[in-house]
């Protein structure tokens, strides 16, 4: 592992760069692989205060940047900045792009050496364990030898499990965010109907639509649309919207692809239409698959318990109240299994009607969560303030 003198050795913000070959659990070794990133705050000489924020399915390395297709803030800006909860005059800060993801690591709609031709569905699947090992060789890549800690919600929250359970010398602390040891069926389902939206299109063209000069709008927008559904919880849809109709008070007797009637439904359209011009549909497929691959039992003779024992890591586990998508029982399930091994964790379920998407909203008791637990964690590390 390369030394780092000192913190301004890191690569600066906005980097990308090109490493080995990684050897993937379906046995493909693929390489050489990209990896896109974003750093936020300076590693301190004993490079002990590095944070991984690993992101969710749709999510991206721009975690408290702008970003440079939508112009929008950082999916996490919220959370992550100077004086933030995730504080980077204390902490540095890394986020990267997933692979399998679009924004700049290696997968589907990037170009294969072998070939000189785009992947598409030529590309091989992957797993969040894949994901992993891809972000540990860049650490590899930074000098970074160990992580203060690893932290992300939903399908980062997976990672940060998998971390845990892979790399334990190499993680001091752990917060995995609306989460779950592994994929029900029920979110098996709703991705499925999501890739059969998208493969239906016409213009996927069995995968091959960048090589064609087409995008699968259409089917990449109603997988949007059904997944965002998930992502909320009835209390807010029905605060945000109830039955509010588009055209006032009156009904318009009228059906179209183009023509909703209840605000809901225009809201849902626009997600589904600013999606596509900042995601990648096969990429989607991917991605969708390996979190429906996803559990930590079987990997460990189908006992949770067995991924954590003599752990070392700090847990704080945090489930939302009105989060369906990955309900409380799935952290309790994650929590249990801790207990089984005697390991340090912390469990906060907090109530809010903001659904599966609370992590990413102002939620003030999980700001006040998350900053108890750094802080403290902190102390134990031996990281001086700001």
């Amino acid at each position: 592992m390369g030394e780092l003198k000192h913190a301004a050795t890191v690569p600066a913000a906005g980097k990308s760069v090109t490493l080995g070959t990684l050897r993937l659990d379906c046995g493909v070794e693929l390489g050489p692989i990209t990896i896109a990133y974003e750093t936020y705050g300076r590693l301190d000489a004993e490079r002990r205060n590095a944070i991984l924020v690993c992101h969710a399915l749709t999510g991206d390395q721009y975690a408290a940047s702008r970003h440079p297709l939508t112009g929008k803030p950082g999916w996490w800006s919220l959370m992550v900045g100077p004086g933030k909860v995730i504080d980077t005059d204390r902490f540095f800060v890394i986020c990267s792009n997933v692979l399998a993801s679009c924004m700049g690591t290696t997968g589907p709609k990037e170009v294969d050496p072998a070939t000189g031709r785009t992947y598409g569905l030529t590309f091989p699947v992957v797993t969040i364990g894949d994901m992993v090992r891809a972000q540990a060789m860049l650490l590899d890549h930074l000098g970074i030898a160990d992580l203060f800690c690893v932290l992300g919600g939903s399908m980062g929250g997976m990672q940060v499990l998998q971390w845990a359970a892979s790399y334990p010398q190499r993680v001091f602390a752990a917060v995995p965010i609306a989460a779950a040891a592994r994929h029900s069926a029920q979110n098996i389902a709703f991705h499925e109907v999501g890739r059969q939206a998208i493969m239906a299109d016409p213009s996927w063209r069995h995968g091959n639509y960048l090589e064609e000069g087409t995008v699968p709008r259409a089917g990449l927008a109603v997988a949007r649309m059904a997944a965002h559904i998930t992502y909320l919880s009835e209390a807010a849809l029905h605060r945000k919207f109830g039955r509010s109709l588009r055209g006032g008070d009156h009904v318009t007797y009228r059906l179209g692809p183009q023509l909703p009637e209840f605000e809901v439904e225009s809201y849902l359209h626009h997600q589904g239409s600013t999606f596509v011009d900042r995601f990648d549909a096969n990429s989607y497929l991917y991605i969708t698959r390996a979190m429906d691959y996803f559990d930590l039992a079987a990997e460990h003779d189908g006992k949770l318990a067995n991924a954590f024992i003599d752990t070392p890591t700090r847990f704080c586990v945090v489930s939302f109240t009105s989060d369906w998508l990955f309900p409380t029982s799935e952290s309790r399930t994650i929590v249990h299994a801790l207990n089984a091994v005697a390991a340090n964790v912390s469990f906060v379920e907090i109530e809010t009607d903001k659904g599966h998407d609370a992590f990413l909203l102002d939620e003030p008791e999980l700001f006040n969560t998350l900053s108890g637990f750094l802080n403290g964690a902190a102390e134990h590390r031996g990281l001086k303030r700001p």
